[in-house]
């Protein structure tokens, strides 16, 4: 199966091919779009370029990304920021930057990867060899808490946890500008983007899936930005960030869907954390809350938070 996608630059100043599409498309390392532009995969205006080429806005890209042939995923010695731990369950403050498990364009350096070698390989097996103990997922550019199977009797019941939507997810974000409202629900639907196929939108209900979000602004900065926690309801990809496009506040850093060298502040990063994850330990029952610490990043706007 090939992915293909069609982009537009929009950059103000003239660069590198390459470079211009590490912020278009975070989930490809550099060295995977140098590969892909070497092959002939990524055309610049329907010719073939080198890494070094500069685009300017307006010119059109068309990319091809070929799937990575599926292969065990290898341990790691990757350190890791473990907030829980225990036979069944290992719950992670995912950095960011890490993808969750090897793909298209990631062979390794994973949270997988990591996570094979902290447990000696004691990770839930699964139909995919890529994905043990996977249960749910998190943006690479999204930090924050994030829970794995390690034992083949907890996968099913997380599993079925998160289907069932009996977790509780809370993040935190930093948008751009102010909602209309302090606090909301919004409730759409989210879908594949009809012309990037890397990006999601919100939907005509009837196609995509049902996505819920609650939100409260828990601090208004003096330049407009916003300091915002979001209850999530269902799991939909990309979930949160499209529905604060939706409103009109798009996440600060936000590399697909806002244009993070035009935005008033510019982190450096997507400013978008899974702080607390609420779930049933899969053996006891136990109702257990995990909470993952702050990034300094988002201090400006914690401080004057009470959370």
């Amino acid at each position: 199966m090939i992915l293909s996608v069609n982009i537009e630059v929009d950059c103000i100043d003239p660069q590198r091919i390459d470079q211009y599409l590490v912020t278009r498309l975070p989930e490809l390392s550099r060295s995977r779009i140098q590969t892909l532009i070497k092959s002939g995969n990524i055309l610049l205006n329907q010719e073939k370029s080198k890494a070094k080429q500069h685009v300017s806005s307006g010119d059109k890209i068309s990319i091809s990304i070929p799937e990575d042939e599926s292969s065990e995923a290898e341990p790691e010695d990757i350190p890791l920021e473990v907030l829980y731990e225990d036979d069944d369950i290992i719950v992670v403050n995912k950095a960011h930057g890490m993808v969750v498990h090897p793909a298209a364009g990631n062979a390794s350096g994973t949270l997988v990867n990591a996570l094979l070698y902290h447990c000696k390989g004691q990770l839930a097996t699964s139909e995919e060899s890529q994905r043990p103990g996977i249960v749910h997922r998190l943006d690479k550019d999204t930090s924050g808490c994030i829970i794995i199977a390690k034992s083949n009797d907890a996968l099913p019941s997380l599993v079925k946890q998160f289907h069932d939507r009996t977790t509780e997810k809370r993040y935190l974000t930093v948008v751009q500008s102010t909602p209309g409202k302090d606090k909301d629900s919004i409730f759409t639907h989210i879908g594949r983007h009809p012309v990037n196929r890397l990006k999601m939108a919100v939907v005509n209900p009837g196609s995509g899936k049902s996505a819920i979000t609650d939100y409260r602004v828990l601090h208004q900065a003096d330049d407009d930005t916003c300091f915002i926690l979001c209850d999530l309801h269902t799991g939909r990809t990309h979930q949160i960030r499209v529905h604060m496009v939706h409103i009109g506040t798009p996440i600060l850093g936000d590399p697909i869907y806002a244009k993070p060298n035009r935005q008033v502040v510019q982190p450096g990063r997507l400013m978008l954390h899974a702080w607390q994850l609420v779930i049933d330990h899969p053996r006891t029952g136990e109702r257990m809350a995990f909470q993952a610490p702050i990034p300094s990043e988002y201090k400006p706007w914690a401080n004057h938070a009470n959370l």
